[in-house]
C-alpha cells in the first residue's frame, strides 16, 4: 500500500465523503469521525463496506445473513453468525482490486486499524469518484445517442413519405395505362425513324472523311514538290557563283594556308621542346617527393614515440592518484565496516525481540485457533447428533413405508376378491333375474289359455 499512487485523504474528508454519497438516512446521521478516528469499530466499518456493495452492485446488506439452502448443508442454523462477515469479506476480495487494494484480508473487518480501513476508504472513494465522472459521461454520450436515434427515426419517416410519394408519381393510374401505351408506341416509332436516320449520316461522314483524306494527302504532294523546287533554285545560284570566282583569288588563299601550316609545324616544335623540359623537371619532382616522404615517415615515427612516452606518464601519474583514492576509499570503508558491525549489532537485538514478540504472538493466535477448534468441534458432535436422530426418523420412516406398501398390497388382495365375488353375484342376480321373466311369461299364457278355455 505504500508502493501504490492511492492518495490517503484526512478522516473529515472520508467521513463527509461517506456520510453525503453512500450513507442515507438515520445511518448517515449517526455516521461519525468517532467510528473511524482514535480506533474503527468494526460494525461500523462492516455496514460502511455492505452499503458501499449496495450502491456498486446492488447487493443489499440483508442478502449477505442469507445461507445458501443447498442438499449438502445441513443445520443451517449453525451457519448464520459468520455468513455475513464471510460474504462481505468475499465481495470485498473480488471488489478491492479495481481500487488497487489486493491484500485485503479478515483482520480488516474483525479488528480494523485506522491507517489501514482509511487507505482502503480511500482507495473506495477515489473509485467512486472516477465511477460517478464516467457515468456522467456515459449520460450525456446517451443523451446524443438518442437525440441521434430521433433524428433518424425522423429521417426515416421522411424517407418512406418520400419513397411512398416517388411510387405515386411514378405508378400510372388504369384510366391513363391505355394513353400510356399509345405513346409508347410512337416513341418505339419515333426511336426506329431515328436510327435509320442516324444511319444514313454516320454513312454520308464517312465519305466525307474519305474525301478529305485524299485531298490532304494531294497537299502534301504539293508542298513536297514546291520545297523540291526552292531546293534545286538554290542549287543553281550557288553554281552560278562559283563559276564566276576567278583563279587569281584561288592562289591567294592557296598561299594563305600555306603559311598557316608553316606557323603550326613550328608551334609544333616549341610544344615538343617544353614537353621534355616539363618530363625532366617532373623526374625531379618525383625524387624530391620520395624525400620528402622519408622524412616524413621519420617524423611520424616519432611522435608516435613522444605520443607513447606522454601516454605511459599519464598512466603513471593516474596510476599514483588511483592508488592514493583506493588508500582513502579503504579507510572509509574500514569506518563503513565498523559503522555497519554496530547497526548490524542493534538490528540483530531488534530482531530478537521482534523475535520474541512473535512468538508470544503465534502462542497467543495458537491458543485462540484451538479454542476455536475446541467450539467447532462441539458444534461438530452437536451436528452428529442431530444426524444420529434425523437417521433414526428417517428409518422410522421407512419401516411406516414398508407397513403402508404391505397393507396396500393386502387391500388391493382382498379388493381383487371382492371383485370376483361381486362378478359372480351380478351374473347370478342377472340369471335369476332371466328365470323370473320366462316364468311370469309361461304363467301369463297359462293364464291366457285358462280364460280362453272357460270362455
Amino acid at each position: 500500500m505504500a508502493e501504490n499512487a492511492v492518495p490517503v485523504h484526512p478522516v473529515d474528508v472520508v467521513v463527509t465523503f461517506y456520510r453525503t454519497e453512500v450513507l442515507t438516512g438515520e445511518e448517515a446521521k449517526h455516521f461519525t469521525k468517532s467510528d473511524l478516528a482514535p480506533s474503527p469499530k468494526p460494525e461500523a466499518v462492516q455496514s460502511l463496506y455492505m452499503r458501499v456493495l449496495h450502491q456498486l452492485f446492488r447487493f443489499r446488506p440483508e442478502c449477505h445473513s442469507m445461507v445458501p439452502l443447498v442438499e449438502n448443508i445441513q443445520h443451517p442454523e449453525c451457519h448464520e453468525g459468520a455468513t455475513a462477515i464471510l460474504s462481505v469479506y468475499a465481495r470485498m476480495r473480488q471488489f478491492l482490486p479495481m481500487c488497487f487494494v489486493y491484500d485485503f484480508s479478515l483482520n480488516d473487518l474483525l479488528a480494523p486499524k485506522k491507517h489501514r480501513t482509511l487507505t482502503i476508504l480511500s482507495a473506495i472513494m477515489n473509485f467512486l469518484q472516477f465511477r460517478k465522472q464516467r457515468i456522467n459521461v456515459m449520460s450525456a454520450k446517451q443523451v446524443k445517442f438518442r437525440a441521434a436515434l430521433d433524428m433518424q427515426q425522423t429521417y426515416a419517416k421522411g424517407t418512406q413519405e418520400a419513397e411512398k410519394k416517388i411510387e405515386i408519381l411514378t405508378s400510372i393510374p388504369p384510366e391513363q395505362q391505355a394513353e400510356d401505351a399509345k405513346l409508347e408506341a410512337a416513341l418505339s416509332e419515333l426511336q426506329a425513324n431515328t436510327t435509320s436516320l442516324y444511319k444514313g449520316v454516320n454513312a454520308k461522314n464517312d465519305t466525307i472523311a474519305e474525301w478529305k483524306a485524299r485531298i490532304a494527302e494531294k497537299t502534301q504532294k504539293l508542298t513536297q514538290l514546291k520545297m523540291d523546287g526552292s531546293n534545286i533554285k538554290e542549287e543553281i545560284t550557288k553554281l552560278k557563283s562559283q563559276i564566276v570566282e576567278s583563279p587569281e583569288e584561288l592562289q591567294v588563299q592557296m598561299e594563305r594556308m600555306r603559311e598557316n601550316i608553316k606557323d603550326l609545324k613550328s608551334s609544333i616544335g616549341k610544344t615538343d621542346e617544353d614537353v621534355v623540359q616539363l618530363q625532366n623537371m617532373v623526374q625531379t619532382m618525383n625524387c624530391t617527393d620520395t624525400e620528402i616522404q622519408q622524412m616524413y615517415n621519420l617524423l611520424q615515427d616519432l611522435e608516435i614515440s613522444m605520443s607513447d612516452s606522454k601516454q605511459q606518464d599519464e598512466e603513471h601519474k593516474q596510476l599514483i592518484s588511483q592508488h592514493e583514492k583506493k588508500q582513502k576509499e579503504l579507510k572509509n570503508l574500514c569506518k563503513e565496516e565498523e559503522q555497519l558491525k554496530q547497526v548490524l549489532d542493534m538490528k540483530l537485538d531488534r530482531e530478537a525481540k521482534h523475535n520474541v514478540r512473535r512468538q508470544k504472538k503465534k502462542e497467543d493466535k495458537e491458543q485462540h485457533v484451538n479454542t476455536v477448534l475446541g467450539q467447532c468441534n462441539q458444534i461438530h458432535q452437536k451436528r452428529q447428533e442431530k444426524v444420529d436422530k434425523i437417521q433414526e426418523v428417517s428409518q422410522e420412516n421407512q419401516q411406516l413405508r414398508v407397513d403402508i406398501q404391505s397393507l396396500t398390497d393386502v387391500c388391493s388382495q382382498e379388493t381383487k376378491k371382492a371383485q370376483v365375488m361381486y362378478d359372480t353375484l351380478s351374473t347370478a342376480m342377472d340369471e335369476l333375474d332371466q328365470r323370473i321373466e320366462t316364468t311370469i311369461l309361461n304363467a301369463k299364457e297359462d293364464a291366457i289359455k285358462m280364460l280362453a278355455t272357460f270362455q
